[in-house]
């Protein structure tokens, strides 16, 4: 079962800020690849089920993350249905993110009391979602829907916490653009994991990145605090 707590998967999202996205076949690299992450800072990954037996490999790491690296959250993406999110429970997957909003899924998931995190692309499913349960949305692709998508969702639903995976690079610009428009966290794949990085195991350049990312990230949030706490009294000066 799930080591850790939807409550504490979600609050540990809304702290860090970035959940990086990984898959690959071979279980040493995907130790590699989340000793680099842990190092650099991260406690929040999640391994993506696009392969043949990908659930073997997350078995592996997820035991691997319980004796060798006890702080990280490790999860699973880009399960499609029950049955692949029931399976993925019982191997101990702390959170399910999925690329569209299917309610088999978070049925299964609420039982077990684990957050899942549906791809969402309209008001109504954002809505329905968080009927269901959901504490923190995935906006799917990202980038199709841009930061401007978010601003507007939070305008009447303030309360809502987003995730946008796709089209989120690990740049100032990219980022400020997209914690302006109030995500709770960002999900990161390639343009953070690359094939470069994976292929030539530069493991080092890894760690380095993400802890760079994460301090960026830590940077444009207090700055935006301090702007909208600054643009607060401005307001209440008049």
């Amino acid at each position: 079962m799930a080591r850790f707590s939807r409550i504490q998967v979600a609050q540990k999202m809304a702290e860090q800020g970035m959940v990086p996205l990984f898959y690959h076949p071979d279980i040493e690299l995907g130790k590699a690849v989340l000793k680099a992450c842990y190092d650099g800072g991260a406690r929040l990954l999640e391994f993506t089920n696009r392969g043949d037996y990908a659930h073997e490999v997350f078995a592996a790491l997820n035991k691997y993350c319980a004796s060798e690296l006890p702080e990280m959250i490790l999860g699973v993406g880009s399960v499609t249905d029950a049955g692949a999110a029931s399976l993925y429970l019982q191997l101990g997957a702390n959170f399910v993110v999925t690329p569209v909003l299917r309610e088999d899924i978070a049925i299964v998931c609420n039982r077990k009391k684990v957050l899942w995190s549906p791809g969402c692309g309209s008001l109504s499913e954002i809505c329905r979602a968080e009927e269901l349960g959901c504490e923190v949305v995935k906006l799917f692709p990202g980038g199709i829907y841009g930061p401007g998508f978010v601003k507007a969702i939070k305008g009447p639903q303030p309360w809502t916490s987003i995730m946008p995976t796709g089209g989120v690079s690990p740049t100032e610009e990219n980022l400020r653009a997209w914690l302006d428009a109030g995500v709770t966290c960002v999900g990161m794949g390639s343009k953070l994991i690359s094939s470069a990085i994976l292929a030539e195991g530069r493991f080092d350049q890894l760690e380095n990145r993400v802890r760079d990312t994460l301090q960026l990230i830590q940077k444009l949030k207090k700055e935006l605090d301090q702007s909208r706490v600054e643009n607060y009294l401005i307001l209440n000066e008049k």
